[in-house]
């Protein structure tokens, strides 16, 4: 494998130093890295004035094969990723067929292999065709290749309690964890965005808070009651945040995340009637907004989970009671954080590795991801410069999903360099071949 200096990185904010990359491995930092044996024989890459970071990892994305091949592919999403800035995704189970069992979760797992772009680790669905009524073969799944370890009926919530509660007592063979879409449906009937004053003055159903945290409240008991782990998906209100505090005050072994769009959008927007600002859960008002901000930087929520939800132009450009639920995300994730939180203020340079690469990594049991940018650890790393400004254009994007909320919105922050188990896939914010004998134009910044 190519040996690589990386030159004039600021890891995590610190003072600019050389990285030398070998073989996948980080073998040496600072001026070491320029003086060491095989640095003579290095390709050189300038990232002058960007911060080096563990490479992102995203616990929340939709991949949409096998299935839904016109809304994203693995090759596709895989792309998007790689430039914006992650190496490694797990693949929502809500494809079809569904990801229910070893053979689906395999052929996943198999597609991010032959992409080479990501790690890509298929999530489980808890239920057998997300219909909620049994168990998957969650245990197959995680005796497979795929190594399944995180499991969620995303999009649907786990309703039935004692489901619920033997799915949690079933991960724990296998060190593995439940991922809930906490929504309970009979709150939910007809919802269309979320309850409160610009629902009642546009006259759409409204989607209640109370039906997020009523799940939300009874997961955690549950997870105290079995000891089992717990992840709780795109927390949006306020009262989640509390419910969370309380539970992990508690000692309960939940986790928690937040996307980048309920980290910035409200519900506000919807007055447009765009339907490129319906998801699920819906965009809340400005005080779920800040609460989120502030639960991410005191360390409630533990990590940001693009919820990276593709869909077909028909899907979405139509009116908005028809349109379909979700938003891009994998592109635009890094500077949507930089933007709310890292400007702001909120969190320096250490919390960003630990929400976007450390702790996802943890939690989805990724031995070889989110480890430290120092000697000895693997090579999976993200340059960016915080201060770059773009505009987002989705017609200009990797993934098919041109459902960016984000869309002509200028924005600080972007990805210049990916380096995936020691070989360059992004360079120069564009995707270099991710296969490590190609060869490589441009390294120079």
């Amino acid at each position: 494998m190519t040996t690589y200096l990386v030159t004039g990185a600021s890891v995590l904010g610190g003072e600019p130093q050389d990285i030398l990359i070998s073989d996948g491995t980080i073998v040496a930092l600072g001026a070491e890295a320029s003086q060491h044996q095989d640095a003579d024989n290095a390709t050189t890459v300038d990232a002058s004035g960007l911060v080096a970071l563990p490479a992102f990892v995203d616990l929340h994305t939709h991949l949409r094969e096998p299935g839904r091949e016109d809304a994203e592919t693995v090759e596709t999403g895989t792309r998007a990723a790689a430039l914006g800035g992650f190496t490694a995704v797990h693949a929502m189970a809500n494809s079809l067929p569904v990801a229910d069992t070893a053979g689906v979760v395999e052929q996943v797992w198999s597609l991010g292999k032959r992409s080479g772009w990501v790690d890509v680790r298929p999530v489980g669905a808890v239920t057998v065709g997300l219909k909620g009524e049994r168990l998957s073969e969650m245990g197959a799944m995680a005796d497979s290749r795929a190594q399944v370890r995180v499991f969620s009926d995303d999009g649907i919530c786990v309703f039935d309690p004692v489901l619920m509660r033997r799915a949690l007592e079933y991960v724990k063979a296998f060190d593995g964890v439940v991922a809930q879409h906490a929504q309970e449906p009979r709150l939910t009937e007809g919802a269309q965005m979320n309850e409160g004053t610009v629902s009642a003055d546009l006259g759409l159903a409204g989607w209640p808070a109370v039906a997020e945290e009523a799940i939300i409240a009874r997961d955690v008991l549950l997870a105290e009651h079995v000891d089992s782990r717990l992840h709780v998906c795109h927390v949006s209100t306020a009262g989640s945040v509390e419910i969370i505090r309380w539970a992990k005050s508690r000692g309960v072994n939940v986790t928690a995340e937040v996307t980048p769009h309920h980290l910035l959008l409200t519900d506000e927007l919807v007055r447009t009637f765009n339907p490129v600002y319906k998801v699920n859960p819906p965009l809340r008002a400005d005080k779920d907004v800040q609460a989120l901000r502030a639960a991410v930087a005191d360390g409630t929520i533990d990590i940001i989970g693009t919820d990276h939800a593709p869909h077909p132009s028909e899907s979405k450009d139509c009116e908005w009671a028809q349109a379909a639920m979700g938003m891009t995300g994998l592109e635009t994730a890094f500077a949507i954080v930089n933007e709310t939180l890292v400007k702001t203020g909120l969190i320096g340079w250490d919390r960003v590795a630990e929400i976007m690469s450390q702790k996802p990594a943890e939690i989805g049991r990724l031995t070889n991801q989110g480890r430290p940018v120092a000697v000895g650890e693997p090579a999976n790393l993200t340059f960016v410069d915080a201060e770059a400004a773009w505009t987002v254009n989705p017609e200009a994007m990797a993934t098919k999903g041109r459902n960016s909320p984000f869309r002509d919105m200028e924005v600080h922050g972007s990805v210049r360099h990916v380096f995936f188990h020691g070989h360059p896939t992004v360079l120069n914010g564009s995707l270099n071949d991710p296969h490590p004998a190609s060869s490589i134009e441009g390294a120079s910044a």
